[in-house]
């Protein structure tokens, strides 16, 4: 019996136990396995996958939705796929088109590499800001602290809930719920008995990722970044919203350097939800 060509093959739900072939098809292409992030994405969002007949996972990408009503308000798209061996054959634009058809009326979000755009475009999906990832060795400078911080306990979990919600723009209790066992650290900013800020460290690799970083001003997120580094031996990474320029800079100063500017798309809504000036880094560009 002859092998059905990839394009015609059934999408079908990832589930946790596609783990090893997800982080796979990351190394067939080149990234890192990023089995942390994978697992954490299975589980907290929704997998699609299709399945190679001779093994492992021609394609895959992950939506995690959010919003405290029956229905979704919003769908982040992420880690979105496609074996080397099966690369030009128009695989990459089916997947995303049943991802669309599926999530109907609920609008989408993706941050988008100058590799993906055209594809992103072509759907319909517009540019809506950018997002610049940095990494390196922070260097302490002295004089970052200005805001107090400190690791976050069980009790600030519901304000870390409370805030995000407020900041993002709509509820995302079972990602943000996941961060003190996701996280190698999860710190609050606190300031006359408030937390106005909070930011976690989770490991990837051989870094230690910042994010999500959501705080009161500039201030205070160079207070939850340099705090996190002072308990890391592990180079950092970060996605900065563009806008965030003073924090960028400080950063560069601080011995983190850019590695790539990514678009953030978005389809259905002309803008994200939320309040941008306190939203400086999200949790994981593949979630948003």
């Amino acid at each position: 019996m002859p092998t059905p060509a990839a394009c015609s093959l059934p999408i079908r739900r990832l589930t946790p136990h596609d783990l090893t072939a997800c982080a796979d098809l990351s190394e067939d292409r080149g990234w890192p396995r990023e089995e942390h992030k994978w697992r954490l994405l299975l589980t907290a969002g929704t997998g699609y996958g299709i399945d190679d007949p001779g093994g492992g996972l021609v394609a895959a990408c992950v939506v995690t939705e959010y919003g405290s009503g029956e229905r979704p308000e919003l769908g982040a798209i992420g880690m979105v796929l496609v074996a080397a061996r099966h690369a030009r054959q128009g695989i990459g634009r089916r997947l995303m088109r049943h991802i669309v058809a599926a999530m109907g009326t609920t609008p989408l979000t993706l941050y988008a590499t100058p590799y993906g755009r055209p594809l992103y475009e072509e759907l319909g999906f517009k540019t809506t800001g950018h997002s610049e990832m940095l990494t390196g060795h922070f260097t302490p400078g002295g004089a970052e602290l200005q805001v107090a911080t400190r690791p976050a306990s069980a009790e600030d979990l519901g304000r870390i809930v409370r805030l995000d919600e407020e900041v993002f723009g709509t509820d995302r209790t079972p990602l943000i719920a996941r961060l003190p066992a996701f996280s190698d650290q999860l710190r609050v900013a606190v300031d006359d008995g408030q937390v106005v800020g909070f930011a976690a460290a989770w490991p990837n690799v051989e870094t230690h990722v910042v994010g999500p970083l959501i705080a009161r001003d500039t201030e205070t997120a160079k207070s939850l970044i340099a705090s996190l580094a002072a308990h890391t031996d592990r180079p950092l990474r970060t996605d900065i919203d563009v806008r965030h320029e003073e924090l960028l800079a400080w950063s560069k100063e601080r011995g983190l350097a850019s590695v790539a500017v990514n678009a953030v798309m978005t389809y259905g809504i002309t803008e994200l939800p939320g309040d941008w000036t306190r939203r400086f880094a999200p949790l994981t560009v593949a979630a948003g």
